[in-house]
Formats: structure tokens, C-alpha cells, sequence
């Protein structure tokens, strides 16, 4: 009987923790997203996986690395890209919802792909389906460069990069 009400007291000590969609300073992350593509006739596709790790060093704002693997079969070529960078995010407190602010700064490699750095801003936004899992959508906008002074001047010729996925924080 002792440990059944000990059981109870504990798990209803930990309810608000479990029921809030706020995370917590010291919380960690992981998102795993997706994305791909196809031609009508299946000849040209493409597909990539992305994750992030890092923490919440504030129920705001979090830090951490992005990977992402990239693959494409055409015709005429197979070939893979990487890129690896690292983030930060200023997350708004909207209840399930957390849209987001931040920048990156990172290096993009593999086949058919010229090696360089960039770095830009993103956004976009966590919805928390339960108290610690969350759906995620985001954009970011990445410039490339091989020095400084190549990254104000190449503004224009960046690229955008978008990504699905869901999340979790423990």
C-alpha cells in the first residue's frame, strides 16, 4: 500500500512537468525531417534526411548542430551532398505553438557540389502535438562563401532550404 502511494505522489509531482509544451532550461532536442522528389517517370529523383541535437539554454532560445544528407539519381548521375552547420534559435512562447527565429553558420560538401561556407538566417515553427513531441516546419536561407568578404557581395545568389519533421525534447 506504502509504495502504491508513492507511486501516485510521484507521478502526479511530475503531471505539470509532462503536461507542459514549454521547454525547459537544459532540455535537449532532436528533429528528424525529410524531404524528396520525383519525376513523372520516376528517372530523376531526389531525396534527403536532415537532424538536429542540441539544448534549450533558456525556455526561449536553444543552440546546436544540424546534419543533412542529401542524395539524387538522374539519368545521366548519381551523386550525394552534405551539410553541417551549426544553429541557433529564439523560440516565441505561443502555447502548443513556438514559432521561431535564428541563424546558421556551416559548410556544405559531397559530388558535384562546390565546397564552401555559409550561413543566413531561418524560421519556422514547433507545434507541440504532445507535452514533449512536436511537428515542425522551417526555412532557411543559406549564403554561400569561401571568406568574409564574399559572403556580402553573394546576398543574392543564395538558396533556400525547407524541411518537415518532428521532434522531440527530453
Amino acid at each position: 500500500m506504502r509504495c502504491t502511494a508513492s507511486i501516485a505522489i510521484l507521478c502526479l509531482t511530475l503531471l505539470p512537468m509532462l503536461a507542459s509544451a514549454e521547454p525547459t532550461k537544459g532540455d535537449r532536442l532532436f528533429t528528424l525531417a525529410g524531404s524528396g522528389s520525383s519525376d513523372t517517370d520516376f528517372d530523376n529523383n531526389t531525396a534527403s534526411v536532415s537532424f538536429d541535437l542540441g539544448k534549450f539554454y533558456s525556455t526561449s532560445t536553444a543552440f546546436g548542430l544540424r546534419q543533412s544528407i542529401g542524395f539524387a539519381d538522374t539519368n545521366d548521375n548519381s551523386s550525394w551532398s552534405g551539410a553541417s552547420r551549426f544553429f541557433g534559435d529564439y523560440h516565441f512562447n505561443a502555447g502548443d505553438w513556438r514559432p521561431f527565429v535564428g541563424a546558421n553558420l556551416g559548410g556544405i560538401y559531397g559530388d558535384d557540389v562546390d565546397e564552401t561556407f555559409f550561413a543566413g538566417p531561418e524560421l519556422g515553427v514547433k507545434y507541440y502535438v504532445l507535452p514533449r513531441t512536436y511537428i515542425t516546419v522551417q526555412t532557411e536561407y543559406q549564403i554561400f562563401f569561401d571568406n568574409a568578404d564574399e559572403a556580402e557581395s553573394n546576398f543574392d545568389d543564395g538558396a533556400w532550404a525547407y524541411s518537415a519533421g518532428i521532434g522531440f525534447n527530453f
